[in-house]
């Protein structure tokens, strides 16, 4: 019986192999059959519909020296949902059937395995939406490490999936949005998205202006770096005012950074490095951004540029590092 009540044949208990893409060099991907994975106590085995991909792929995709080729299959798939179709020993308030949004890392493949306490219930109201949870639940988790309150003026450096997510969230908490961002197409969506204000991210010094003439000479109480690269934290740095917050949400992961600690100090800011690594978290922010679509607080589905098969992983890959035209985020979907 499914979770409606219905009866479900198993018929997975034939299937010996699936679809699975691996890396198997710098920019190159394969398809292959795997075995199948079998889910152990305690563990869920989702048949996947899609899987969003994530910019934090683009560095194994380079092949730096420390990527070892090829890789597991399905690796750096971690954005997916589906339909539960097999239930581990002892796992309790899921039932196969349930459609659900999983926290896994091999989920470009047809079917990945998890923990059933990474595995969260997506409700009727998101039938037939995509919904790649990971990104949606950092999304949420980033907003409450941010503590954006009514009245505050908040800037955020680039509008990408995450940015946009961003300014809507702090637009419904009351905050006054400042959206910075290199793309024509992006203060555009920042736009739509409720941003107040849209800045072109060009002359360091031009944003440092216009910014200290909106505020009075104050700048920001929150301002929060999406990029992960060099510049938009030096950026983001001498925009946030006297005891105003400094929130890193960019993924800091191509070399070291270095901060200007004499501004730092000076304004007396709080830095926040709001990535969370506890699973457990993770998961509670997907939970919430469940929630917050399905109730129509959180809308991503402007965000979803184009989807693409598995065996066209390379080309979402590619269209992720270079951002055609209006792009914002691939999915991969499962036929």
């Amino acid at each position: 019986m499914n979770h409606r009540g219905e009866t479900v044949r198993d018929t997975t208990h034939d299937i010996l192999t699936m679809p699975a893409a691996i890396l198997t060099g710098p920019g190159e991907t394969l398809v292959i059959e795997a075995p199948l994975p079998v889910p152990g106590p305690g563990e869920v085995r989702v048949r996947l519909e899609g899987c969003g991909v994530c910019a934090s792929n683009l560095g194994p995709w380079a092949g730096p020296e420390w990527m070892e080729f090829p890789t597991r299959p399905g690796a750096l798939g971690h954005e997916g949902w589906g339909i539960v179709d097999s239930l581990g020993a002892g796992v309790e308030g899921l039932a196969t059937g349930q459609r659900v949004v999983v926290l896994s890392q091999n989920a470009y493949a047809r079917y990945d395995v998890a923990p059933a306490s990474a595995v969260v219930p997506l409700p009727p109201a998101l039938d037939g939406r995509p919904f790649p949870g990971e990104p949606l639940g950092c999304a949420m988790n980033i907003f409450h490490r941010a503590n954006i309150r009514a009245g505050e003026t908040v800037a955020i450096i680039g509008i990408g999936f995450l940015g946009a997510l961003l300014v809507q969230l702090a637009k419904a908490a009351g905050a006054r949005v400042i959206a910075i961002s290199r793309r024509d197409s992006t203060r555009r969506l920042a736009e739509e998205m409720g941003a107040d204000v849209t800045i072109p991210m060009a002359d360091h010094w031009e944003i440092i202006e216009e910014t200290r003439a909106l505020t009075g000479g104050t700048f920001c109480d929150c301002v929060i770096e999406c990029v992960g690269k060099q510049w938009p934290l030096d950026l983001a740095a001498e925009l946030v005012r006297e005891r105003g917050r400094l929130v890193v949400a960019g993924y800091h992961q191509d070399g070291p950074r270095q901060v200007n600690m004499q501004l730092w100090n000076w304004r007396g800011m709080d830095v926040i490095n709001a990535h969370e690594r506890d699973p457990a978290i993770y998961v509670q922010g997907m939970r919430e951004a469940v929630a917050a679509v399905a109730e129509g607080r959180l809308n991503p589905d402007p965000l979803y540029s184009r989807s693409y098969p598995l065996s066209r992983l390379d080309q979402a890959l590619d269209d992720t590092r270079d951002k055609p035209g209006a792009f914002i985020k691939a999915w991969i979907r499962f036929e």
